[in-house]
């Protein structure tokens, strides 16, 4: 152990179950620990590094904004916070925009904007109907939405307010609408859950219904959205279009950044009702505005989907080849890799040993969510790796 694990082992809440690696820089796809080894990075920040480690047009836009204007509060307007709403409007299904400092704040600002919505327009309707296997955020409110029994038993009670139905069902989500219902929360792809993805017409059945009842659609894209997915939103994939969309992660390619969209009719909030103190700062919309332009100029989410494609065949020829592995999902360069038993951290680690970091989602899953920038040349190198490694576990 390095000294500073040790001082982080001293100082910092036992939060986190960490990896024993100190990273102290990175470039693209790659990161390099103390002792100067290097490493292929299909983590990515847990998604958030759209664009890689330190790319040249989030850096220059992060020193040239640090070196003119880093924070103001809601007060008053400011530039970067203003073209980044337009840029993402003009490129979305949505019409406006409140930044945040992350998707938890995200989603937490979206629920308190259906809750309006239904005291608005649905005679004060305040549930929120979520779905088994999702993931919203850590924040009290989040943890109520998130359906994860080891998110929520450390925290019973949970808020009121949400009741959760089975991923995939839409007679689930029907039985469970009633005349307090303002809204539906779902991931298009369940990351945290496992990467899972929707049956054929579900997200347009959910669509129909909410259009029925009038109660209002939210996607949660803060892991999907900003060309995880092969396209800029995973919503386009499907053709169906929210009411309400959250993004984070990344958004900003590694700068903390937030955001909430809504369609017209569900942007009721009127001023003094939602704000934040750091969310929409000049610095981290700077950073948003030069990621998000560097990827829609750039046709990033194609890479997206390509590469994607390239690492799902790879890892389907891995299944192929390894009996023990029981399933490949995913889209785009969201992926994950399911195994017979719970083999997935002895995996992570041996990987780590050969220089590719992975992401232990369940005991027996592994996913994988490289920047999107990440080549063929380097999913070759790191399906090389877990070839290598899988090996190990052959009986």
């Amino acid at each position: 152990m390095s000294n500073w694990q040790e001082l982080e082992s001293k100082y910092f809440m036992h939060t986190f179950e960490r990896i024993p690696l100190t990273l102290v820089r990175g470039e693209g796809a790659r990161v390099w620990d103390e002792d100067g080894r290097e490493y292929l990075d299909f983590v990515a920040g847990w998604a958030v590094n759209s664009l890689g480690h330190c790319h040249p047009a989030v850096a220059e836009a992060l020193t040239e904004q640090a070196h003119t204007l880093i924070q103001t509060s809601n007060q008053f307007y400011t530039i970067p916070q203003i073209q980044l709403a337009e840029l993402l409007v003009q490129h979305s299904c949505l019409d406006k925009v409140f930044f945040s400092n992350s998707g938890a704040e995200a989603n937490e600002g979206a629920v308190k904007l259906a809750r309006r919505y239904g005291q608005h327009h649905l005679n004060g309707a305040y549930e929120v109907i979520s779905t088994r296997g999702s993931f919203h955020g850590r924040t009290l409110g989040m943890v109520a939405a998130t359906v994860q029994n080891k998110h929520q038993q450390p925290y019973l009670p949970m808020p009121s307010g949400f009741v959760n139905v089975q991923y995939n069902n839409i007679g689930a989500i029907m039985e469970a609408t009633t005349d307090i219902t303002c809204a539906v929360i779902l991931e298009p792809v369940q990351g945290e859950g496992g990467v899972n993805l929707p049956y054929g017409g579900y997200l347009a059945a959910v669509r129909e219904w909410c259009d029925e009842k009038g109660i209002l659609l939210i996607f949660d894209e803060v892991q999907t959205g900003v060309g995880r997915t092969g396209a800029l939103f995973a919503y386009e994939h499907y053709g169906v279009e929210p009411d309400v969309m959250t993004l984070a992660k990344g958004l900003g390619s590694g700068v903390p950044v937030g955001a909430i969209l809504a369609k017209e009719r569900a942007s009721v909030f009127v001023p003094g009702e939602h704000g934040s103190t750091f969310g929409g700062n000049p610095l981290a919309c700077a950073a948003a505005y030069a990621t998000l332009k560097f990827i829609i100029d750039n046709d990033i989410s194609d890479n997206a989907r390509e590469v994607g494609c390239y690492l799902f065949d790879g890892l389907s020829w891995l299944k192929r080849r390894y009996s023990f592995i029981t399933d490949v999902r995913g889209i785009g360069l969201l992926t994950a890799v399911e195994f017979a038993s719970d083999i997935a951290m002895p995996v992570v680690m041996k990987c780590l040993e050969k220089g590719l970091l992975a992401n232990r989602l369940r005991p027996n899953v592994l996913r994988f969510m490289p920047p999107l920038i990440i080549s063929n040349a380097e999913v070759d190198e790191a399906l090389g790796i877990l070839d290598t490694v899988l090996a190990d576990f052959v009986d």
